[in-house]
């Protein structure tokens, strides 16, 4: 069955020998968890994406799949096109389970979407990183995170590090920080994002790679 998920295009046994290299503890965490096993879905446009990450947002995978299923049925089962999200009734979206403030965030993803703010995936490929979270940013309850994960799992970039994601800074305490493995971790304890860039300037122009190893972290039994 096609999953719609690809290897990343970008040189992993090269990333993974200059991580190494410049970073002896990052190193031990690749050799714990192993091969790198991101990939990525592309096949959808930045519009189609970011539907679904807007309805994703704060909710269970399992509830925010069956709004999206609800919302897919709607149109036929497909992604529906932004003049297609502007036509139908509030009231409509609305009983697919969508809150008030997911609405008029993809209504405004739609609107910025045919005015060019959001680019098409043809578009999207010429900007640099730093183009497509400024642009992004512009919709409504689409900030840096949303915009980091879709540079990573949708689009491939190799060099993108979430400094504020709670999975990178946990895993980046308990790779590069002192912890005590008979203590849980409290949100106190993580790191600030200062540091965390610094360090993670040695890990550039793979920074993508080295945050997948930082969310494995976060899973592997202490020791």
């Amino acid at each position: 069955m096609d999953t719609g998920l690809r290897p990343v295009r970008y040189d992993v046994p090269l990333a993974l020998k200059e991580l190494a290299a410049t970073d002896a503890k990052l190193g031990a965490l690749i050799d714990r968890v192993g091969p790198f096993g991101l990939r990525v879905k592309s096949a959808h446009s930045p519009f189609e994406a970011l539907v679904e990450a807007i309805i994703y947002q704060q909710l269970h995978g399992n509830a925010a799949k069956a709004i999206l299923g609800r919302m897919l049925a709607l149109f036929g089962d497909i992604h529906p096109q932004p003049e297609q999200i502007l036509a139908v009734p509030d009231e409509r979206l609305r009983a697919v389970g969508l809150s008030r403030s997911k609405l008029l965030s993809i209504r405004d993803l739609a609107a910025k979407t045919l005015d060019g703010t959001v680019p098409s995936l043809a578009a999207i490929r010429r900007l640099s990183d730093a183009e497509i979270v400024e642009r992004l940013s512009e919709v409504r309850g689409i900030g840096t995170w949303t915009a980091e994960m879709l540079l990573i799992f949708r689009l491939g970039r190799p060099d993108v590090f979430p400094v504020t994601d709670y999975g990178i800074r946990n895993g980046f305490l308990l790779t590069v920080g002192k912890t005590n493995p008979s203590n849980p971790i409290i949100a106190a304890m993580l790191p600030k994002s200062e540091p965390m860039e610094r360090r993670a300037r040695r890990w550039k122009p793979w920074r993508s790679v080295a945050s997948w190893y930082l969310w494995r972290a976060c899973g592997l039994p202490p020791g």
